[in-house]
């Protein structure tokens, strides 16, 4: 049987192994063998507790492959590492580990590029390939924690690509992730990213998962943000925002928002007052006040955007205008900034290595 015709084995839930095993003719316990050491980055090969048998059994009848780490960056300045995974086809993804004292957090991508099209981001450049199974996605928290030999204990899902344009292969992840005998990542230390699908978050909010949902916004107002994120030309401000009081409403947990400050397009103490209003008439009544979060960000300087960082003095004066119309802001502290952790850079120089003929850089640790 060819890869391509079978089943992922790092995708399967335990109930779905389960029924497998029952199947094959082998006990039900051998999934509790299994499961956890799928998840520690093991082959069914170098599983020896299994018995030759039934490794043969699953080799025939699943495909295993764990990212491989093509290259590694180690920052100098905070330890972060940024790893760019090759994955079975030979396409690229990244991802990258952040060190916090309450832990390691791993921020992963859900696609081969991303198809949203948003101006200031490498990650969109050269538009989408392909999406990501659930173990590709799973695939990356493991090898980065095979690769460390440290427990991540948090996820992002921020890097390439939109995850709720990937919505099953995501949904089951999450539910990978959470498995007691597997990583065993609580949802409330899963935070997930999303440029604006409103379909995707009216779909997430049933599923009545107690994950972070945070909102790529950008933008106080439709032409603003319609110039740098074409998604808003479908759903727009008023739209999304919309979404974002249902899903609380539904959930009952707090969304993050996100907004990149672009020097001379978004970051102006006007633009800071349109967010301020807009935000507070959209999400907060007499009757029921959400709690509005801001993680203000500098945009990342990419040469093929011609965009730049705000001035650290817009920066502090775009927080300050939120703060004093009862909105908390944060600006989100830069850390890899070294190794240009921002995602979606290594993959594009990988690319265009690819495509000059030049192989891709060794490992390397600055």
């Amino acid at each position: 049987m060819e890869a391509a015709e079978k089943k992922e084995l790092l995708s399967l839930m335990p109930s779905e192994l389960e029924a497998w095993m029952l199947e094959a003719g082998e006990a039900k316990y051998r999934v509790s063998q299994l499961f956890p050491q799928l998840h520690k980055g093991l082959s069914p090969e170098e599983m020896t507790n299994l018995g030759r048998r039934l490794q043969e059994k699953l080799q025939a009848s699943f495909f295993w492959h764990l990212p491989q780490v093509e290259q590694k960056l180690v920052s100098a300045l905070d330890g972060t590492v940024k790893y760019l995974f090759s994955l079975a086809d030979g396409n690229c993804v990244e991802s990258v580990v952040m060190r916090y004292e309450h832990g390691n957090t791993v921020c992963i991508s859900s696609q081969v590029g991303c198809r949203m099209g948003c101006k200031f981001c490498a990650s969109t450049i050269g538009g989408r390939v392909r999406n990501l199974t659930a173990g590709e996605l799973i695939g990356q928290v493991i090898a980065a924690q095979k690769d460390l030999g440290e427990r991540i204990s948090n996820i992002v899902m921020m890097g390439i690509g939109e995850p709720l344009d990937n919505y099953d292969n995501v949904l089951r992840f999450l539910r990978l992730v959470n498995c007691e005998n597997g990583l065993n990542i609580g949802y409330r230390h899963i935070s997930l990213s999303t440029c604006g699908l409103v379909d995707g978050i009216e779909r997430l909010m049933e599923e009545n998962l107690p994950i972070t949902l945070s909102i790529s916004l950008h933008a106080p107002d439709d032409e603003t943000r319609s110039a740098i994120m074409p998604i808003n030309r479908r759903w727009g401000v008023d739209a999304l925002l919309d979404a974002c009081r249902a899903y609380f409403t539904r959930t009952g947990r707090r969304i993050s928002f996100e907004y990149t400050l672009i020097a001379g397009k978004n970051d102006s103490v006007s633009n800071a007052q349109k967010l301020a209003r807009v935000l507070n008439a959209k999400l907060r009544s007499r009757t029921e006040t959400m709690p509005i979060h801001v993680n203000l960000i500098p945009v990342n300087e990419v040469s093929e955007t011609g965009f730049r960082h705000s001035s650290r003095d817009a920066v502090n004066a775009f927080a300050r205008t939120l703060e004093s119309k009862g909105i908390r802001a944060t600006v989100r502290r830069r850390l890899g900034s070294d190794i240009n952790a921002s995602c979606g850079q290594l993959r594009r120089a990988a690319m265009k290595n690819a495509a000059n003929g030049t192989p891709a850089a060794d490992t390397e640790e600055v």
